[in-house]
This record gives C-alpha cells, structure tokens and sequence, in this order.
C-alpha cells in the first residue's frame, strides 16, 4: 500500500474557471494529472487531496469534480480548502461522494497501519495579522486538536501518523505555530499542506521541521504529478 498526495486541482466542471490564466503550468493539467495518477496508482494505494478540489459554489455542482476524481484508482482522502465553497455540511459531502473517496474535517480515518486526520487550518501568525485572522487561527487549532484526537484513539504500534491541512502549517518564515507544535508533540510521521502557487511562493516540497516531514503538494508546484509520501 504506497500512500501519495497533491492538492489544489480546481476542477470546474460546471463552472467556467480555466486555470491556464494563471500561467503555462496549467495547460492540460487534469489530462496530465490523471495520466500520472493512472501509471503510479492501484486500487490498494492511498491518494491524499489537501483541499481546493472545485470551483463549484453549490454541493450539486461539485458533484460533476468529485466523480471525475472518483473515477480514478485508489482510496482518495480530501479535505476542504479556502476556495471549496460548496463544503458545507460534512454529511451532506459525504452522502455524495462516490465510492473509495472519503472526506476527513476535524476527525480521521484509517487505512492498514495509516491513520490520516485533519482540517482545513488557516493562515499562520505573521507580521500582517488582524484580530480575525487570530480569531480563526484559534478556532482551526481546536478543529485540529479534535482530528490528532481522533487519530490518536485509532493507532495502533507502528502505525504512521498523516496530518492533511490546507494552509501552510507555518509562516513564511516557517516559524512554530499551533499546529506544528501539536504535530511535534503527538510525533505525527508527516504532513500534507497546499494552497500556495507561482513561482513566488516559497515552495520546498519537502521540509524535516523538528523530526515531521512536510510536504508541499500543490499540483502546479509538483508538475502536476503525484507526491510519494510513502
């Protein structure tokens, strides 16, 4: 059972956002994205999909996104990101998704000796921080003690522990933060974290921070192939 990651598809099937405005990256991207995950991935292999999935504004019209992604091979796990909209109520995203797709927010799931939790998170602390944004930032830490939680009642010895998050874990400093402090102290074995694009974003792929792996998965900042975590 080999476990990859990538985030950030922005499929739109109904709805009329093409990603190729954002740069060459993203020409044919889904075409190659499903070819890659087609020659690498089996039915007993895990996919993580760290938020961002469609641009639909309504759960029916994410319908049309999310069965596109079920039609591929594996167990695919997602989470929500800042820009999917139609994630509203977790049992209602649940009751639609086809079958070997499943969706994590603020909880876990368990797959051979993989225990994979998380939540959306939120923007780290940083020198640009408003009485807002610190108002979320405390509500998504909460949301994310409830998913280490959960995975924690689940493992079992040997068992690896996967933390999906949308936001990066940290600032662009990558200073600690409420979630790569509760990561280190329930020595989770790796994270999966998007969002950011273009090539100005501070894109190492893969960071050792304090003994947890992070791997950054969004797609055009991977070739739009998918990353091995295990």
């Amino acid at each position: 059972m080999k476990v990859f990651a990538i985030s950030d598809l922005h499929l739109s099937a109904k709805a009329d956002k093409p990603m190729n405005i954002f740069g060459g990256a993203w020409n044919n991207y889904w075409e190659v994205i499903r070819n890659n995950w087609k020659a690498q991935v089996s039915d007993d292999d895990i996919v993580l999909i760290a938020g961002d999935i469609s641009w639909a504004m309504t759960l029916d019209d994410a319908i049309a996104d999310l069965d596109e992604i079920g039609k591929l091979s594996g167990k695919k796990v997602i989470i929500r990101g800042n820009h999917d909209y139609w994630w509203n109520s977790i049992s209602k995203v649940r009751a639609v998704l086809p079958e070997g797709m499943y969706a994590v927010q603020n909880d876990s799931i368990k797959f051979g000796n993989y225990v994979i939790f998380g939540s959306r998170g939120w923007v780290c602390p940083d020198k640009e921080y408003t009485d807002e944004d610190m108002k979320i930032y405390s509500r998504e830490t909460e949301r994310m003690k409830l998913a280490v939680a959960s995975a924690l009642k689940k493992k079992d010895d040997g068992d690896k522990l996967i933390a999906m998050i949308h936001y990066p874990p940290f600032n662009v400093r990558r200073e600690e933060s409420n979630f790569t402090k509760l990561y280190q102290e329930n020595a989770v074995d790796s994270v999966v974290y998007g969002h950011l694009h273009g090539k100005n974003a501070r894109s190492d792929l893969k960071v050792n921070y304090n003994g947890v792996l992070y791997y950054l998965t969004s797609c055009d900042l991977v070739y739009n192939n998918l990353v091995r975590i295990y």
